[in-house]
């Protein structure tokens, strides 16, 4: 090459291969070839970008706290409460003696009664050294406090804990037998308390040969530990079982954890939440010197409807221009004697989605349904969302099934499609900027504290993952190489079984989105 001199040499730019190349490349590799995967990228404005397999159905897994916590947004409003109460059918006597009816914790769907950080806060915000983890009942402790100062001395009649806001279906259809256990499956109830589920902490003993502790932290006796865990030789690995049968109140802990290890812990679904609540309201009130002639249990609604969830969620409904009020109708006939005001809605969106916590998004939905449709059932919710979806935000009718508000569900489906008009739709309301936050950010806080961990991509990718059995999600927004952002959605099902090679090719189609754009 002839070079005028004083000239440098001219370096050839790099080229970048397009999207298309590189995702058809990446999802070639043998370990990720044979799942099905589906791709849509968009403009801000909606234009397309890239598609691939863009309108067929997916699970999409949490992915569908997307369309619940924006259907939230939109129809309750980021500021959105509900009041807990504790009521009575009248005031207390000159006495202080409640003559009937009882007592009655009653339940509102607030989702964060409990030892939650409100708001939530990204690792780097919060205190070093972290503080003790908060009393999970601190605000029934409050209410406590409050029923003490009217002077009420005794109780005749039982402590209910009443949860018939929404009708007791405390599993969503198709959600795993095997979830039920554990505390991202815990039950929903209006009368929610700690996230529906108590912890589990197994403790090696010194030496091996000796059998391990088991303790659940609960307020009240509510479970019976069967444990045959024993503690083997330092260094050897752990292995540890939980089970417990549906309805029962017995959890056998079982196998083996080597000594000198830390405390292994986990989270146990609470059964019945409200009648945990009244067990333990029950024991507060008497610790302040209330007596309760009778015994703490759950008063529920058992639903009523015979249709099928499909038919019932996909009726026509016109919604309200304001949503009804989160007392029961019956509320107007009973005494206050303590209440607790729930943080905003976008407080709980956003710790909901950062975190992805199933149990809030299902009482997202059920309050939708209550305030907005028939009643606070699973499926009044997923037509409120439905209806949402198609005459406000223009999703295609065929491009999405719902039948929870979490994702958990393994009959939940969502082209990519779908997922990308959420997010272009979202972007065009008042409320966008709060909605947005709530994503986890990558290499930042949330599920994607762990991803997306290096430059350019970290702290560029706002996005809200998915994972269930064999499919995963990913879907939000990418500041990209030439400094404008694009929408994107990816989807996968069906890959092997406790593989991470999708995770990784995802990741690296994220990547290759921002690189191109």
């Amino acid at each position: 090459m002839c070079v005028p001199a004083g000239a440098k040499p001219h370096r050839r730019a790099h080229r970048v291969k397009p999207l298309k190349l590189q995702v058809a490349k990446l999802l070639a590799d043998p370990a990720v070839a044979r799942a099905h995967w589906g791709i849509a990228v968009t403009k801000m404005d909606g234009g397309p970008i890239y598609a691939l397999n863009a309108g067929q159905l997916f699970q999409p897994a949490s992915n569908a706290k997307l369309f619940t916590t924006a259907t939230a947004m939109a129809l309750l409003g980021p500021e959105a409460t509900v009041t807990t109460r504790v009521m009575a059918m009248s005031p207390p006597n000159k006495d202080g003696v409640l003559t009937s009816g009882g007592l009655v914790l009653m339940g509102a769907g607030d989702a964060n009664l409990s030892g939650r950080t409100i708001p939530y806060l990204s690792p780097a915000l919060r205190p070093k050294p972290a503080p003790p983890e908060a009393d999970p009942l601190r605000y029934l402790e409050e209410m406590a406090d409050q029923v003490a100062k009217t002077g009420l001395k005794v109780v005749e009649g039982d402590v209910v804990g009443d949860d018939s806001l929404f009708p007791w279906q405390p599993y969503p259809e198709d959600w795993s037998i095997d979830d039920a256990v554990w505390g991202y499956g815990a039950p929903v109830s209006a009368l929610t308390v700690g996230d529906n589920m108590l912890k589990v902490t197994i403790t090696a003993a010194a030496v091996a040969g000796a059998p391990a502790t088991v303790a659940i932290e609960q307020a009240v006796p509510y479970y019976t530990v069967q444990s045959s865990v024993t503690t083997t030789a330092p260094g050897t690995t752990p292995a540890v079982g939980i089970d417990r049968a549906p309805g029962s109140k017995t959890v056998r802990v079982y196998g083996t954890v080597p000594a000198a290890m830390p405390p292994l812990t986990s989270h146990l679904a609470i059964d019945d939440p409200a009648e945990y609540a009244a067990m333990a309201f029950k024991q507060m009130l008497e610790q302040r010197g209330i007596r309760v002639t009778g015994r703490a249990r759950a008063e529920h609604r058992l639903p009523v409807d015979t249709a099928s969830f499909v038919d019932e969620s996909q009726q026509a409904l016109a919604l309200p221009a304001t949503a009804k009020g989160n007392a029961p109708g019956c509320a107007a006939f009973f005494t206050t004697l303590a209440a607790h005001i729930s943080p905003s809605l976008v407080d709980d969106i956003v710790a909901t989605n950062k975190v992805s916590q199933n149990l809030h998004a299902e009482l997202m939905l059920r309050r939708l349904g209550y305030a907005f449709a028939e009643d606070g059932s699973a499926a009044q919710g997923a037509r409120v969302v439905r209806t949402f979806l198609t005459t406000l935000a223009g999703i295609d009718k065929d491009d999405f099934a719902f039948f929870d508000g979490s994702g958990l569900s393994g009959h939940d489906l969502a082209a990519p499609r779908a997922t990308v008009h959420l997010l272009q739709y979202a972007s065009t309301q008042p409320w966008f900027a709060a909605w947005k936050a709530s994503l986890p950010v990558g290499g930042v806080d949330g599920t994607l504290a762990g991803r997306f961990t290096r430059a350019p991509l970290m702290g560029h990718v706002f996005a809200k993952t998915g994972t269930l059995g064999e499919a995963r999600a990913l879907s939000g927004y990418i500041d990209c190489a030439s400094g404008r952002t694009v929408i994107f959605s990816i989807m996968v099902d069906n890959h092997p079984p406790h593989s991470h090679a999708d995770e990784a090719a995802m990741d690296k189609i994220v990547a290759a989105i921002a690189q191109t754009n």
